[in-house]
């Protein structure tokens, strides 16, 4: 119950329509309830009795009647969809909202496909079921009580078969809403499986064609659309069962509606045009109801989609900002205490573990070990993109919990190893670095990036358009745009995570100089397979399985530390990268 709460507080300004909604749909609800009675009346009275002035009376009020309930189902189609769209906008940008609040850990708790679903799929599942509930669940049972009502006022003893088809109906609906709403339950990760498939292929659809695997991929989707099919039909069995349970009822009453009717007529125990209304309420009573069980099946539906929201919605980031945050970073200082990580609560071994690590501002700092040496991970803990285990780490003499979080991470810019652009401009794409820079603060960091040497050949140079993804230019030409980015934030300290591994040696050697002569007091941590990108910095750390192996200068670490002796011989010799070392 709290997580259908969570949702409707959604409905925010959409409030006013949602109460006009299910109102308006009572204004129809009771004219079409009346037209009946006037019909009896205009057969009893008027048409028996060859009374016109009061069959055009009586005509008169029903058209009356008829336009009121055309109006009242108007607007209440108008106000029920601008809720239900209203609820469905307020809850993707809540979600949305919140999956920006999250840390990785929380992040990693969902699928990107899962994500997707639930701001989709899942929404206008609740959409429906929202809309639905504010029309046909407010008219359905009011035109079914006042039918019902009706019917008793004409005949109690016709009018009780109608209650008997309603007790025996709602037992047997129980029981089929029961068993769909469970397999319902199951369906929707299959939908995150599907989406799963469909992102993983267009994501990766040059390494798709470039091995021919579209096949093997056509097969994968066609997997996961099969489960999809076989869940979902199992639950239209259960569902299906209803119509002709429904169906059969209807018509049970109508039979015998109609002979008991008939007896009574025969004996002036009942008149005709009350005999005609009995059989119009016998259809409304029972069509209603069969509107009731498809609210259910959807809110059975919608069930499983509520849940998956609000999980979304209710899921607190890991990492909160102080009741009191600093907002200014003092400088580009580095202190690792004692620190241990690990990705899981429950691992058996930290990913870092025994950290102890000093750099000063303004320094140079080369990072280097094998694939899996946590090297990734030790910088990730700069920026507070995690929280430690236990220890601590200070940025400009703090520990990164005393900062407010944006604040930060303003003063820390990173730029990864998976290089992502935005379609847009070249221009666009840099200002998410400073959305204030000028162009000619754009320039010059894409001459510190060497990025302007490829961007003066394009025909419309900064003002180039960059495909989604960057897939528009090439690896190389996407880092260096990305470095020129992460330097128009003008931080305090720079993280190059693996960012020059696609740009030649040459064009490597000028990005480090300039960073050298341009923003020497800007603290610059370079992750790096080949040494020839680090043996320059003031010092180098040595990752081994997430633990620091050596720190120091090229020459010291030549001297005393076997990985990096090994490893630049290796490299200088010609024998290959850092992770092509046995047992590194």
């Amino acid at each position: 119950m709290h997580q259908v709460k969570r949702i409707l507080q959604e409905v925010k300004e959409f409030k006013a329509a949602s109460f006009a909604t299910p109102i308006w749909m009572l204004v129809e609800v009771i004219c079409e309830t009346l037209i009946p009675l006037l019909m009896a009346s205009i057969i009893t009275y008027g048409v028996e009795a060859g009374n016109m002035d009061h069959i055009l009376k009586m005509g008169g009020i029903m058209v009356i009647l008829v336009a009121i309930g055309f109006t009242g189902g108007l607007l209440g189609g108008v106000y029920g969809a601008k809720a239900s769209t209203g609820l469905a906008r307020n809850l993707r940008e809540s979600m949305f909202n919140k999956i920006q609040t999250y840390s990785f850990s929380n992040i990693d708790k969902f699928s990107t496909a899962g994500l997707v679903t639930r701001l989709t799929t899942d929404v206008t599942n609740v959409q429906n079921s929202y809309q639905m509930v504010l029309r046909i669940a407010m008219r359905a049972p009011a035109s079914m009580i006042i039918s019902l009502v009706m019917a008793f006022i004409i005949n109690k003893n016709l009018a009780s078969i109608y209650l008997v088809a309603i007790v025996f109906l709602s037992i047997v609906l129980f029981f089929i809403i029961r068993r769909a709403t469970k397999t319902f339950m199951e369906a929707f990760p299959k939908y995150d499986a599907l989406n799963a498939s469909v992102q993983e292929n267009v994501s990766a659809i040059r390494v798709v064609k470039a091995y021919v695997r579209e096949e093997e991929e056509t097969k994968k989707f066609h997997k996961a659309s099969d489960a999809i099919l076989k869940i979902f039909t199992k639950a239209e069995k259960n569902v299906i069962i209803n119509q002709p349970i429904m169906q059969f009822t209807v018509y049970s009453c109508i039979i015998l509606i109609s002979w008991l009717g008939a007896k009574m007529i025969s004996t002036d125990a009942l008149v005709i045009g009350d005999l005609m209304a009995l059989l119009t309420y016998c259809m409304n009573i029972l069509m209603n109801l069969m509107m009731v069980s498809m609210i259910f099946v959807m809110l059975s539906m919608s069930t499983a989609s509520i849940r998956r929201i609000s999980e979304v919605l209710e899921e607190e980031s890991t990492l909160q900002n102080p009741a009191e945050p600093v907002y200014e970073v003092a400088d580009g200082s580095i202190l690792f205490k004692d620190v241990e990580f690990s990705y899981n609560a429950g691992a058996e071994e930290p990913i870092l573990k025994d950290i102890d690590l000093e750099i000063k501002s303004g320094e140079t700092i080369g990072i280097i070990g094998g694939t899996g040496s946590a090297k990734s991970t030790l910088v990730n803990l700069i920026s507070r993109l995690y929280d430690v285990d236990k220890g601590e780490v200070l940025v400009g003499g703090l520990n990164v919990k005393d900062y407010d979080m944006d604040s930060l991470r303003n003063q820390v810019s990173v730029v990864l190893q998976s290089n992502v652009l935005f379609s847009g401009s070249i221009y666009e794409n840099l200002r998410w670095g400073d959305i204030d820079a000028t162009d000619e603060e754009c320039q010059r960091a894409c001459k510190l990036a060497c990025a302007d040497e490829f961007i003066n050949r394009f025909p419309d140079g900064y003002n180039t358009h960059i495909e989604q993804g960057g897939t528009n230019v090439s690896g190389g030409q996407k880092q260096r745009l990305c470095i020129a980015r992460a330097l128009l934030k003008k931080p305090k300290i720079l993280i190059l995570d693996d960012s020059t591994s696609a740009v030649d040696t040459a064009t490597d050697a000028k990005i480090r100089k300039a960073f050298r002569d341009e923003i020497p007091n800007t603290t610059k941590l370079i992750i790096a397979q080949r040494i020839a990108s680090v043996q320059d910095a003031d010092r180098i750390i040595v990752m081994d399985n997430g633990m620091i192996n050596g720190f120091g200068t090229h020459e010291e670490l030549l001297t005393n530390n076997e990985i990096y002796r090994e490893v630049y011989e290796s490299q200088t010799g010609g024998a290959g990268d850092f992770d092509e070392k046995e047992g590194i």
